[in-house]
């Protein structure tokens, strides 16, 4: 690139902030500049708020999008991966975790010290990705779907220690859904000495990122200490991480987005990726919080910038992934096969297993003298059994869609989380109930259906062009995911009343249910779960291959509309009723091949008692490991279904 692309960036950024700071403004240009030159002549509000909110805003505006830029290029030259970024490294749910810890038990840190904490939290998830993935192998798809899980765990515990100490709740809702605002310059200054290590990084790593290129082996043949290299740069890129998400919370994508554009203008050695990617960040941040303040004018609501941020690069990630997939960004993470053949004693092991979690739920209580034995009550047993029965009849549902979605799609790793398809369920339920100003107990299985199936239709249009391929199949679903968790995060910082009883719900909680939600759920699931076993021959044909299943008279398309309707039901009925649960439709299916369960019917039982065992016992013991207080169960499957999951990452690594 010549220094004339650089100075066209530059420019570019002058002329888009001019333009944003005429958003929600009445002065005109001739008074915003003499201001600029004599700030201590404000006297009216309109002075006052372009002094002390809009410019602090633009600001720190284009100093976040500058360093996320300059981050995402870093970490995308130091792994040669085209789909690194702090979010699909996990590390913003580090720092978010961190940064809850903070704020909850050590109060008189946060002013200090957040920054370090965050820092420390991004760390640990980077570290969980290198012990997974080891630095030799930061591949694409299996990078970005360990990132995911590590997002869900560290996400899920942050969110469970928000509902233990709920005092904080409001404080973490527009900062989980990256909010720019400004109503000083104290942000600014905070964060602004605190990003001065860029400028080593715009130094050192040229040289570095340069001889990185010949291969781990060869710049290691040239003098080039890779490891300490490779460490210290992305400890440095964390650090600018981690301050910026303390200053604004998560802005997701601009460092995903950033450095793909970058290369696209010609951006070809490293100085020119990065420097080319600092300043598109500052761009591409600033028309970002510009269109999220033109929205909020619009919409007489604030609409936070990392919103805005995710419906921009979402689709851009799903074009992205369909476009420039290379070999090494495919699918090369192995799933164990397990046994060749199911075991009776195995299935008769698990069923005991999931009795006797029916048991304890019933019978093992605290009572006055701590946790015993004990014959429930009339009171007791009406609180009880609508809550155990849900939970069975969840993990059963969301065992079997899994199922059906890892064999019509011939992907190890669909799951209804992975894919998006409850998060469309719980984004319906949650928009719609906000702008019904209803609640949540009010709720049809219709809205939830509509979400799911509208996700998994438009999954289905992306993916037929691929030919269903499982690496743009889930990165579209991730895609998805990621949006419209930022969507649902939008409704939660709104601050509503019942903001709080929203995110108890996306615990995955059986606290609300009824007796009526539970027998209609478990009504739904019996029936669902004998269509499945109804057409599990359609479903064996289909797993071979859609070629030979319209060989044998089958019309796979039909098959296809008809099992994805099923998921879509099977998840709309769950998250309705207890809200979002990850990972149980994805281990459980896994861990029913493990066992020898090859044939659809065969996994159809084991996984479903699987699933029901996993979520009976995770909703007993939230209700008992810590009482008198609660961990939903939807938390607790997601800590156990990524711990699981990250842990079968770690051993294909050695196979």
């Amino acid at each position: 690139m010549k220094k004339q692309h650089y100075l066209g960036f530059t420019a570019l950024i002058l002329v888009l902030a001019g333009l944003s700071l005429q958003i929600d403004t009445h002065l005109p240009l001739s008074s915003q500049w003499q201001l600029i030159r004599f700030p201590q002549s404000a006297s009216q509000f309109a002075e006052v708020f372009f002094l002390h909110s809009q410019l602090p805003r633009l600001s720190i505006t284009i100093l976040v999008g500058a360093m996320l830029g300059l981050v995402g290029s870093l970490m995308q030259q130091l792994t040669q991966n085209h789909l690194t970024s702090p979010l699909t490294l996990g590390t913003s749910s580090g720092a978010w975790l961190a940064l809850v810890i903070v704020n909850i038990w050590f109060v008189d840190w946060v002013a200090d010290y957040s920054a370090l904490a965050a820092m420390g939290g991004a760390l640990l998830a980077f570290g969980l990705i290198v012990s997974i993935a080891g630095i030799r192998n930061m591949t694409g798809l299996p990078l970005v779907v360990s990132g995911m899980v590590i997002n869900i765990l560290l996400g899920s515990i942050a969110t469970a220690l928000v509902i233990l100490n709920s005092q904080f709740a409001q404080n973490v809702f527009m900062w989980g859904a990256g909010d720019l605002t400004q109503y000083s310059w104290d942000w600014f200054l905070w964060l602004l000495p605190r990003t001065s290590i860029a400028i080593v990084i715009l130094i050192l790593a040229p040289r570095i990122l340069t001889v990185l290129r010949l291969g781990q082996e060869g710049a290691a043949a040239r003098g080039l200490s890779v490891l300490p290299a490779f460490a210290g740069l992305m400890v440095m890129g964390i650090w600018l991480v981690s301050a910026s998400i303390t200053a604004v919370g998560i802005i997701s994508f601009i460092g995903l987005l950033t450095p793909n554009i970058a290369r696209a203008l010609g951006a070809r050695t490293p100085k020119e990726e990065l420097l080319s990617s600092l300043l598109l960040g500052a761009i591409l941040l600033v028309i970002t919080d510009a269109l999220s303040m033109g929205l909020s004018l619009w919409l007489e609501q604030t609409i936070p910038s990392g919103v805005a941020a995710a419906a921009i690069g979402a689709p851009a990630l799903i074009w992205f992934s369909r476009k420039k997939l290379t070999a090494q960004d495919q699918l090369n993470l192995s799933m164990s096969r397990g046994k060749k053949q199911l075991a009776m004693p195995v299935v008769i092991a698990i069923a005991l297993s999931c009795l006797l979690g029916v048991l304890a739920y019933v019978f093992i209580s605290h009572g006055s003298q701590g946790l015993g034995f004990a014959l429930p009550g009339e009171y007791q047993w009406q609180l009880r059994w609508p809550r155990m029965l849900t939970a069975l009849s969840v993990g059963v549902a969301l065992s079997i869609a899994g199922i059906i979605l890892q064999r019509i799609v011939y992907n190890p790793l669909a799951s209804p989380d992975m894919l998006g398809v409850s998060s469309g369920a719980t984004f319906t339920i949650i928009v719609t109930g906000i702008f019904a100003s209803s609640s949540l107990a009010s709720f049809s299985w219709g809205i939830a259906f509509a979400g799911s199936m509208s996700v998994l239709v438009i999954l289905l249009l992306l993916g037929r062009r691929n030919h269903f391929n499982p690496s743009n199949f889930i990165l579209s679903g991730i895609a998805l995911t990621a949006l419209l968790e930022a969507l649902v995060q939008f409704s939660l910082a709104k601050g509503s009343g019942d903001s709080y009883e929203i995110l108890l719900w996306l615990t995955g909680s059986t606290y609300r249910v009824t007796s009526i939600n539970s027998v209609a759920l478990s009504a739904a699931v019996v029936l669902l779960l004998l269509t499945v076993f109804a057409i599990s021959r359609w479903l064996t044909l289909i797993s071979i291959g859609r070629d030979f299943a319209n060989a044998r008279g089958l019309s796979a398309n039909k098959v296809n509309a008809l099992s994805l309707t099923i998921v879509a039901l099977l998840c709309a009925i769950s998250t309705a009723t207890m809200g979002p649960v990850a990972f149980v439709g994805l281990v459980a299916p896994h861990m029913a091949m493990l066992i020898g369960a090859k044939r659809v019917k065969e996994q159809l039982v084991a996984g479903s008692l699987i699933g029901a065992t996993l979520m009976v016992w995770s909703d007993w013991l939230g209700q008992v490991v810590i009482y008198p207080n609660n961990i939903a169960a939807g938390t607790l499957v997601a800590i156990i279904g990524s711990t699981y999951f990250l842990f079968l990452m770690l051993k294909s690594k050695f196979n």
